[in-house]
C-alpha cells in the first residue's frame, strides 16, 4: 500500500495537476466497471464498529470524501468501493460552467498541500441529478441498508449576480435536492468573486432559509441541510455562524474550507508568489481547521447541530482528534492526491483501532 508514494513522485509529480487528477479519477471510475471494483469493495469496506448516526443518516464510517474531487458526480460508486463513507459531490451550480482559465491546479509537495482557483467548474444541477439518482440505486443494490451517504455541495454561478445569488442557488436545490442524502450550501470558496460577501449573516440567513424550504418541498421529505465557512472568519464571525445556525434549526455546519492564507508554509515563497490566488488545502490547514471546529461546537453545544470536520486531515489519529474535539463526521481531500486509492481503508482500519 505504501508504494503509491514513489509512484506518485515517478509518474504524477511532474504532469500538470489537473490532468494527473482526471487520469487518475478516470483509472478510479474504470475500476468500478471491473472484477477489482467489487473486490476493493469488499476488502476496503469499513468494520461496522465505525458506523455512525447523523443528522438523522446512518454512514458506513465517519470519514468521507470532501467536495472537489468529484465535481459532477460521475465517480460516486468507484470512490465508496475505496472506503469513504461517505461522498460529497460538487460544488455544483445552477447553469453549467467551465470555471477558470488554466492553469488553476498546483502542488505544494513541500508542505503537502494544493492551491486551487477551479472556480466551480462542473456539468450544472440538471447533468449532475440522473447521475446522483443512478449511484444511490447502485449503492442501495451493492450495500443494503448500510450503503456509503451521498452529499451533494450547491454554490453560485459565477455569472450570477449576488443580488440574485438566492435564485441561482435554488435552481440546484430544486434539481438535487430529490436525490441528494445531504445538501450543503457553499459559501465559503474564494474562486467565485463576492461568493464569501454571503457569510455574512445578514445574506447567509435569508439564503439558507429560502434553500431550506425549496429542498424538503422539492424532495417531498426532509434534506438535512448543512453550510460549508472558510477558515478565514473571525472568531466573532464563528460564534455568529453558530447562533445562526441553532437559530434556524440548521442540521450541521462544515468546517472548513480552503484559505487564502500562506502563512507558515515551507514552499520556497517565489514558487508560492508563482501560483497567484486561490485556496490553500492541505497539511497546513490543520491548526485553524481544528480551531474552528472546536469554536464551532462550543457554541453550537455537545448536543446541537452535527459538524463536518475538513481541513488538513491525513491520518486516522487527525480523524480521531476531531471526533474528540466535538466533530461528527471528518473529510479529506487534499491527502488522497498525496496516499493515493487506498488512503481511506487505511484511515478506517486504523481508526477502529483507535476507538476501541
Amino acid at each position: 500500500m505504501r508504494v503509491y508514494p514513489a509512484f506518485f513522485r515517478a509518474v504524477f509529480a511532474g504532469m500538470d495537476p489537473e490532468k494527473a487528477h482526471r487520469i487518475g479519477f478516470d483509472l478510479i471510475k474504470l475500476s468500478a466497471g471491473t472484477p477489482a471494483g467489487a473486490l476493493m469493495r469488499r476488502l476496503m469496506r469499513p468494520s461496522p464498529d465505525l458506523r455512525v448516526r447523523a443528522f438523522g443518516l446512518d454512514f458506513p464510517s465517519p470519514f468521507g470524501l470532501a467536495a472537489g474531487f468529484d465535481k459532477e458526480g460521475s465517480g460516486i460508486v468507484a470512490l465508496t468501493n475505496m472506503g469513504f463513507g461517505h461522498v460529497e459531490v460538487g460544488t455544483v451550480t445552477g447553469r453549467a460552467q467551465p470555471g477558470n482559465p488554466k492553469p488553476r491546479l498546483f502542488r505544494l509537495v513541500e508542505d503537502r498541500a494544493v492551491i486551487n482557483r477551479m472556480g466551480f467548474n462542473n456539468d450544472g444541477a440538471a447533468a449532475v441529478a440522473p447521475r446522483v439518482a443512478a449511484a444511490r440505486k447502485a449503492l442501495a443494490a451493492a450495500y443494503g441498508s448500510h450503503r456509503p451517504v451521498i452529499g451533494i455541495n450547491i454554490g453560485k454561478t459565477k455569472s450570477v449576480d449576488l443580488a440574485d445569488a438566492v435564485n441561482d442557488y435554488l435552481i440546484s436545490t430544486r434539481e438535487l435536492a430529490p436525490q441528494a442524502d445531504y445538501l450543503v450550501v457553499n459559501v465559503s470558496s474564494p474562486n467565485t468573486p463576492g461568493l464569501r460577501r454571503l457569510q455574512s449573516i445578514e445574506s447567509l440567513r435569508p439564503l439558507l432559509s429560502a434553500v431550506g424550504a425549496a429542498a424538503d418541498e422539492a424532495a417531498g421529505r426532509h434534506v438535512p441541510l448543512l453550510v460549508k465557512i472558510a477558515p478565514d472568519l473571525s472568531d466573532d464571525d464563528v460564534d455568529d455562524v453558530a447562533r445562526l445556525a441553532l437559530d434556524l434549526g440548521l442540521d450541521g455546519v462544515i468546517a472548513t474550507n480552503t484559505t487564502i492564507t500562506r502563512e507558515g508554509l515551507v514552499t520556497d515563497p517565489e514558487k508560492v508568489i508563482a501560483c497567484g490566488v486561490g485556496g490553500l488545502s492541505g497539511a497546513p490547514l490543520r491548526r485553524r481547521s481544528l480551531e474552528v471546529l472546536k469554536r464551532l461546537r462550543a457554541g453550537l453545544g455537545d448536543g446541537g447541530p452535527a459538524i463536518i470536520s475538513v481541513g488538513g486531515v491525513e491520518s486516522a489519529r487527525d480523524v480521531h482528534e476531531r471526533l474528540k474535539a466535538g466533530a461528527t463526521l471528518v473529510q479529506g481531500y487534499t491527502a488522497f492526491l498525496y496516499q493515493g486509492p487506498f488512503w481511506a481503508a487505511r484511515i478506517n482500519r486504523r481508526l477502529a483501532r483507535l476507538l476501541k
